[in-house]
């Protein structure tokens, strides 16, 4: 039997707060980036949920999705290992709730609230070209509602040890 290829499916936060976006800057493969809040879903989660831990995970602050921004799809080529990834990842907007003090994801290097014309800045410094076209899109008012996500009972049902055997 061949491998069936798959992407990567990621989520991603749009979070705004009086005309300024909170990003993280990273450490990557390709050096220190800017990006929005976003990973991996994990096994046994929405798409929301996953939105959610994320941007706690990154950022130290709630988020609660209210809208879907859109759907990218992206393909990346690691100039240092050659590794080719396709991304699919969901992006949301949302309430920016209370900021915790905790620690942030490993490899984050500190949230920072930046307007959009500081974020023009430093294009060059972003993770990936979607970074403002999530941003422009915003802006644009493309929403999506969430009632559009629908996650089957069964995604909570398998325990995670099985998803890994």
């Amino acid at each position: 039997m061949s491998d069936i290829w798959k992407p990567s499916v990621t989520v991603a936060a749009v979070m705004e707060r009086e005309g300024r976006f909170l990003l993280v800057e990273e450490e990557t493969s390709e050096g220190v980036r800017f990006n929005q809040p976003a990973g991996h879903l994990d096994p046994s989660e929405s798409l929301e949920q996953a939105v959610s831990r994320e941007a706690m995970e990154e950022t130290a602050h709630e988020f609660t999705p209210t809208g879907l921004i859109g759907i990218y799809m992206s393909r990346y080529v690691s100039a240092r290992t050659g590794k080719d990834i396709t991304y699919l990842s969901f992006t949301f907007c949302g309430e920016v709730g209370a900021q915790h003090d905790q620690p942030l994801d490993v490899g984050i290097l500190r949230a920072v609230w930046m307007t959009y014309d500081e974020m023009m800045a430093c294009r060059d410094k972003h993770r990936s070209p979607s970074v403002m076209q999530r941003v422009d899109d915003y802006l644009a008012g493309k929403r999506m509602p969430l009632s559009y996500l629908i996650t089957h009972s069964s995604v909570y049902d398998v325990p995670h040890e099985a998803l890994n055997g």
